[in-house]
């Protein structure tokens, strides 16, 4: 074989960017992708003695404990898709969103915000809420695109709300406890969420983008019956994210303490059948399985490219760029908003974060609050074009009449108050407590 070695470090790492770009380009998934050119380059620049090098990298990342969170908030991700449990919230939320201007699509986020609290995933989200939200919105007259706008973005903030799955890859990629992620998280996740209801009052109450305000009032009775809907969420919600913050689980096992509460809200509710635990369990396998392929890509490609000297290679080109650490952190989420527009969320956290935490931590920056901001940044990469995955998601319930390019135009406000919220959390890391 060609021996790659002689490229030197500078060559080799534009060899493996020209190699990654070809075949991703050509459309192989990225999990095979890294796996095929990490192997390349074991095999081209080491030899073949190098490789169980490279697997123990790849064991590393697997065997962890807190992966095992994973799967166990996927399930449940997969379980409130194939229940009841969204509907009847966001019938809840209409008593307080009922006597606002633009109530229904506050509502919409306030339930984004405590299905997010429930599972930390935003696939379903998204796909819930175009089925329950989105026609009700545009029933009622609401502007188009205000309506998918919120859907996308109140749906993508499971990135930030604990307990993200985001905030547990960068944890186990930066070495960075989990649950520390999830406390300075928090805050900066309401934060964004805040910022969207506010968009939708100012566009609600400065123009006709939301149709007048219903003066019929509810009676008590209905009311009261609504609001049985929150109890079994809030308690699931209370449950997990109480257990990590009061210090009595770990991650881990508030996961294991969200899945099961998730399962009996459904037996609670009549709703619970085999079929619906297969088939949520065939979903977790899936996205779980889609997760770990990805990781063992990125991590083997890692593994050799720190072999090779390209890390600390990089690591000088990145931190050459300027003698202000502040301008060095801006560059970086530079690339990450780039990468975002191509690459999945997982991929970016395992192939950059290996590189940028030694960076961050050099130039005095907590890497808890980098995660943080890591995670913002993830929330403009699943609405930015071309391959958002929010609007994908969203086209797969949306009506036909809505076509995609509609859906990436009718979120570039969401757009702008994510990257509003990253400019604030750079400016002003207390904002994270830390």
């Amino acid at each position: 074989m060609f021996d790659l070695s002689a490229l030197g470090v500078e060559y080799g790492t534009l060899v493996m960017f020209i190699m990654l770009l070809g075949l991703l380009i050509s459309g192989m998934p990225l999990a095979f992708v890294t796996l095929l050119v990490a192997l390349i380059f074991t095999l081209g620049w080491f030899g073949p003695m190098a490789v169980p090098l490279v697997t123990s990298r790849i064991f590393s990342f697997v065997s962890s404990f807190v992966f095992v969170s994973v799967p166990m908030f996927v399930l449940m991700a997969a379980i409130l898709d194939r229940s009841g449990i969204a509907r009847d919230l966001f019938d809840a939320m209409k008593i307080v969103g009922g006597r606002l201007r633009g109530g229904v699509a506050i509502q919409t986020i306030f339930v984004a915000v405590i299905l997010a609290a429930m599972s930390g995933i935003i696939g379903g989200e998204i796909v819930l809420l175009g089925m329950l939200a989105l026609p009700q919105m545009l029933r009622l007259g609401y502007d188009r695109k205000l309506a998918i706008g919120v859907v996308c973005a109140g749906g993508s903030l499971g990135t930030m709300v604990p307990p993200s799955i985001v905030l547990i890859i960068y944890g186990l990629t930066a070495n960075v406890s989990v649950g520390d992620l999830f406390t300075s998280a928090f805050v900066p996740g309401f934060m964004l969420a805040s910022f969207y209801v506010a968009y939708i009052l100012f566009r609600s109450y400065t123009s006709d983008v939301a149709p007048p305000v219903d003066g019929d009032d509810m009676p008590m009775s209905e009311k009261l019956a609504k609001l049985r809907g929150l109890i079994l969420p809030l308690l699931v919600v209370a449950f997990v994210l109480g257990s990590i913050y009061g210090g009595i689980a770990s991650v881990t096992e508030a996961s294991a303490i969200g899945a099961f509460g998730v399962m009996l809200s459904t037996i609670v509710r009549g709703e619970f059948s085999w079929k619906m635990l297969m088939d949520a369990a065939m979903q977790t396998l899936k996205t779980t399985g889609m997760i770990v392929w990805i990781g063992i890509g990125a991590s083997a490609l890692v593994g050799v490219f720190n072999l090779m000297g390209g890390i600390s290679f990089v690591s000088g080109l990145i931190t050459g760029i300027s003698d202000t650490p502040i301008v060095v952190i801006l560059f970086m989420m530079l690339i990450l908003f780039v990468l975002g527009m191509f690459l999945d969320w997982v991929g970016i956290a395992l192939l950059t974060m290996p590189i940028f935490v030694p960076i961050v931590i050099k130039l005095g920056y907590d890497p808890i609050w980098f995660g943080v901001v890591f995670a913002m940044n993830m929330q403009v990469s699943f609405l930015s074009p071309p391959f958002g995955p929010a609007a994908f998601y969203l086209k797969s319930v949306a009506p036909p009449d809505i076509t995609l390019g509609e859906i990436f135009r009718s979120m570039f406000p969401f757009i702008a108050l994510q990257i509003l919220a990253v400019g604030l959390l750079i400016a002003f890391p207390g904002i994270t407590g830390r």
